[in-house]
């Protein structure tokens, strides 16, 4: 008796146009925003003020103290927050992962987190001022019922350690955001195979889990020093351009308000740039390295 077979209907599979309208608002927005003016970052930054093709922006950029020393005041300011706001995010993602609180908190934790870690710029310079300036509350609190006075004490607000105490707000929940997924990563099995060749807890987080998460704790501080490198409004609101960070001095050299050399502040602009794609190359390759382990 002969077979018969049915030719069943072919699904029409998607065309790769319709594929690709799916994301062409992500590349038309990182074309507007990220391409276009990088492109002009780097256009201007080889002419002078009289429209004249020039290398003297970089000369100057090298050889000026004051924009280099805001430089450094910049990557320290950075490093110092990455530093902090990496050890004290590690410690606290990992209370609320792995240290057993409570499921409740850990939600709200991570909540609060979200939130933080977007909040800055001039409302954040706002409410610090407000609890921590010369008349904040808890300034005025310590000094009417304790007798302490923190500023007389040698603590100022609109000093270095004061931004960089304000950045911390910020940057340690982002470290939570981050470092929580890969402290969840961590399989079970790989403690219980270590407890059952005899190792101690602390044997296992020093010769097991830290070395897996190292790429990650080092390319989240990586993240976290571009993310305080490239910030403005919160310095800017908070000490109004006392603090010479690298990023007020290009707003003053491209406003004009002070300063005014516009191909030096592109200039400056993509020393920025230059800094920031090292840390994203950095960043990039420690991600891959700790993917081969807890993906």
């Amino acid at each position: 008796m002969a077979q018969t077979s049915i030719a069943l209907p072919k699904i029409k599979e998607p065309s790769n146009l319709k594929n690709w309208l799916g994301v062409s608002p992500f590349f038309l927005f990182a074309i507007m925003f990220i391409l276009f003016p990088s492109l002009y970052l780097v256009e201007g930054s080889f002419f002078n003020q009289e429209g004249q093709f020039t290398l003297q922006n970089y000369v100057e950029l090298l050889q000026t103290p004051s924009i280099v020393n805001a430089y450094k005041l910049s990557i320290q300011i950075s490093a110092a927050t990455a530093i902090g706001g990496g050890i004290f995010g590690f410690l606290l993602a990992y209370s609320i992962t792995v240290g057993g609180l409570p499921r409740q908190l850990r939600s709200a934790l991570i909540t609060f987190s979200g939130v933080a870690s977007n909040f800055a710029g001039v409302p954040l310079a706002f409410a610090f001022i407000a609890t921590l300036g010369r008349r904040g509350f808890v300034t005025l609190l310590l000094k009417d019922n304790l007798n302490i006075d923190l500023y007389q004490a040698g603590f100022d607000l609109y000093t270095f350690w004061g931004l960089t105490a304000i950045y911390m707000f910020f940057q340690f929940p982002l470290m939570v955001l981050v470092m929580v997924p890969a402290l969840d990563g961590l399989k079970r099995e790989w403690r219980e195979a270590a407890e059952n060749l005899g190792a101690t807890y602390f044997q296992y987080w020093t010769r097991v889990a830290m070395p897996i998460l190292l790429p990650s704790i080092l390319g989240s501080m990586i993240l976290l020093f571009g993310n305080a490198f490239g910030a403005y409004a919160t310095a800017y609101a908070l000490t109004g351009g006392r603090l010479g960070i690298i990023t007020i001095q290009i707003g003053a050299q491209i406003r004009g308000d002070v300063l005014h050399n516009p191909g030096l502040g592109y200039a400056m602009a993509m020393g920025m740039v230059i800094i920031m794609a090292i840390s994203l190359v950095g960043y990039s390759w420690l991600q891959k390295v700790s993917e081969r382990w807890l993906r």
